[in-house]
């Protein structure tokens, strides 16, 4: 059977469902080992999921946002490296859909679902070591890129250079990832979301045809195109989430087979005491609020893209800021409950092979990928002034 006659037996969720137990089998393990998660990649190759956003008239199979990042979540629960490369996934196919021309994305899109193409990450706008040299109808890159998540076992990169010639104009291009003079060094090695393979990048003198460029409408050029960075956010926003309702379940499954009360709790089941009780309270009750936050969030995101070059600065500037509430939110509430879940589950579970410090450090990992303080600002300002979020590659 086809990946995309596979996928569409049962619906994507169930099918990312059936994935995520597998992973989870080995996602302790394989977060101790780090490295590229191969076999899990192939797996998603497979399943025909990497083509999960893309319409279905290029083959694809049509999902909306809400949709794909509730794939995210679901992977998230048991593996955030799996869901941090799987959204990035779509996050890079948004990239060339919202930056370049038809005559250019339709043609990745359709290629993406007939050959189940990997997109991996080496754009990171902070990053200006690589820079552009122009020839006549193509361009060079040259230099170095961290932070490239998904990167190795790609078939296609989305990639970025300065144009210092144009005044540190950030070009942005779609390539191969088997490009003569890309090396991919494989030296992530972090505390968390060890699978990503987010680490560093070379280009030697890459050459770049102009048909590659995403010139037109170009990196955040319209209320459309500036959708880019908010489908980033959430795609996080849905990762943390998902991480916090993994380390929850996991919790709760402990704590009802393997704690045991405390002496003096008086209680003969640790699913009496009074204090586990509340911590659990507080927990479902924060999970709750984010979630609430997260879907209201997805659903809008899912009416801006339908409106295409229709959508208008102020519903983008809206869906920002609920975008911004949401991953605030998931955040301190992820942070908060992936801290405290030791607090239901005891001593015992901190033996070094159950690894339920990954969720805490997975999510911690993650969420510095932009600071907090500065999300919670442009909350304040919109609170207090009225002064809508100006459009970034991190806002």
């Amino acid at each position: 059977m086809s990946s995309q006659a596979q996928a569409s037996v049962i619906s994507p969720l169930q099918l990312a469902r059936k994935l995520a137990a597998d992973f989870a089998e080995t996602a302790a393990e394989r977060d101790k080992r780090g490295g590229t998660p191969k076999a899990e990649r192939d797996a998603l190759r497979r399943s025909g999921l990497l083509s999960l956003s893309i319409p279905t008239q290029f083959g694809g199979l049509g999902a909306s946002w809400s949709e794909t990042l509730s794939v995210v979540r679901e992977f998230a629960k048991v593996d955030s490296s799996i869901a941090h490369v799987f959204g990035f996934q779509h996050l890079m196919l948004a990239t060339v859909r919202l930056f370049s021309r038809p005559e250019q994305w339709q043609p990745w899109f359709e290629q993406t679902a007939r050959k189940n193409w990997f997109w991996g990450n080496a754009l990171n706008p902070l990053d200006t070591r690589t820079v552009v040299k122009t020839f006549d109808g193509w361009r060079e890159f040259s230099g170095k890129k961290s932070f490239c998540s998904g990167a190795s076992d790609s078939e296609m990169l989305i990639a970025s250079a300065v144009d210092e010639s144009a005044g540190g104009k950030l070009l942005i291009a779609a390539i191969p990832s088997g490009r003569t003079g890309i090396t991919l060094h494989g030296d992530w090695d972090n505390m968390g979301q060890r699978q990503t393979d987010s680490g560093s990048a070379t280009f030697e003198r890459v050459r770049v045809e102009e048909s590659e460029l995403l010139l037109d409408p170009g990196p955040l050029s319209t209320p459309f195109a500036c959708l880019r960075p908010l489908i980033a956010q959430l795609h996080f926003t849905h990762i943390f989430l998902g991480i916090a309702e993994g380390a929850f379940e996991e919790a709760r499954q402990y704590t009802l087979k393997e704690s045991r009360p405390w002496f003096t709790s008086k209680v003969r089941h640790v699913s009496e005491d009074p204090y586990v009780l509340r911590h659990y309270g507080e927990f479902w009750a924060g999970l709750e609020a984010v979630r609430a936050l997260v879907e209201r969030a997805a659903a809008q995101l899912d009416e801006a893209w339908r409106k295409e070059h229709g959508l208008g600065s102020e519903e983008r500037a809206q869906l920002a800021l609920s975008i911004a509430s949401a991953k605030v939110a998931a955040t301190r509430t992820g942070l908060d409950l992936c801290t405290r879940l030791f607090e239901v589950t005891g001593a015992r579970a901190t033996h070094a092979a159950l690894r339920f410090d990954r969720y805490w450090r997975n999510l911690r990992t993650q969420s510095l990928h932009d600071p907090l303080d500065y999300k919670i600002h442009e909350l304040g300002d919109w609170a207090l002034n009225g002064t809508r979020p100006t459009p970034t590659f991190y806002s």
